[in-house]
């Protein structure tokens, strides 16, 4: 091969499923942030509806100018645990969350995503991971929890974090289906079908919200709704299960152990919000697990 060719040549799927994955884990940790701008706006059940509805309308879009076909029946499953985990489920516990807790200390509490997804992945595929795998994902949810109890001063998990360890389990099930089905279907597909999917349930939901609750267009709150509609909720998820079919659910899954940390950054820089003592720290003891995992999470 020519040095000119070489130069040319496309690089390994393995290194542009991590830089898609990653890219996935950068979109999602503006999340929290622009949700708690959205809340200053918008009550917890219109804004899930209208994220649903405003990427659910894109996505439409977008596979009728590349006219796409129906999925297989056999697909339907899958997109159905996509839609009640990553669609609604998901989007409406956390917002719940982040009406009673800081931004940050929801990131943290998120930190337990990644093993959980790696997990779903492992038993719905049949396939075994490394102990070394287990021990790092096991010691980064350890440091999650420890940080969740002494936050409520030994009190035990308060009500937010239930709805955030519940999100986070169907959420992780949205993710380990969404990763298999990219692996048959186009990524932008997988999510753009789920959000279409979900479109009759997100537009009663946005319509009982706006009928129910206050609603102040803000600057702020129309900037986090514009985000999660348009970057969470969709493209987002089309790098983010481009990423897992290429190199596999829980090597990308844990990519996102280095959301929590991101996520703590912007609710500094875009939120001034006080950060726990100890919530560095954790992200920080979290992320060093990504090394771990990313070397022994070789299988798909």
């Amino acid at each position: 091969m020519s040095a000119q060719n070489s130069a040319i040549a496309p690089l390994p799927v393995a290194v542009t499923g991590t830089v898609q994955a990653a890219l996935g884990t950068l979109a999602f940790s503006f999340t929290f942030p622009a949700m708690a701008w959205a809340l200053q706006g918008f009550g917890p059940w219109t804004l899930t509806g209208l994220r649903g509805v405003l990427a659910g309308l894109l996505a439409a879009a977008c596979l009728a100018a590349a006219g796409a076909r129906l999925p297989p029946r056999s697909a339907w499953p899958g997109l159905a645990a996509v839609v009640a985990g990553c669609v609604v489920g998901f989007p409406l516990l956390s917002t719940f969350a982040l009406q009673q807790a800081s931004t940050a200390h929801s990131a943290v509490v998120i930190g337990l995503l990644p093993p959980a997804t790696a997990a779903v992945a492992a038993r719905r595929a049949g396939t075994r991971l490394p102990r070394a795998f287990w021990l790092a994902a096991f010691v980064g949810a350890l440091a999650v929890l420890a940080f969740t109890v002494r936050q409520s001063h030994g009190a035990g998990l308060a009500t937010a974090d239930l709805y955030l360890f519940v999100g986070l389990l169907i959420c992780a099930v949205g993710y380990a289906e969404g990763g298999r089905l990219a692996r048959t279907l186009p990524g932008w597909q997988v999510i753009a079908w789920s959000l279409v999917a979900a479109l009759p349930v997100t537009a009663v939901t946005a319509a009982l919200g706006l009928a129910t609750e206050p609603v102040h267009w803000t600057w702020h709150g129309v900037t986090g709704l514009a985000y999660l509609g348009v970057v969470s909720q969709f493209l987002g998820f089309v790098v983010w299960y481009r990423g897992m079919a290429a190199i596999g659910v829980p090597r990308a899954s844990q990519l996102q152990l280095a959301q929590p940390l991101l996520t703590i950054c912007w609710a500094v820089l875009l939120l001034a919000e006080p950060l726990p003592a100890l919530a560095v720290p954790t992200a920080l003891a979290v992320v060093a697990c990504i090394a771990v995992t990313q070397r022994t999470a070789g299988g798909r």
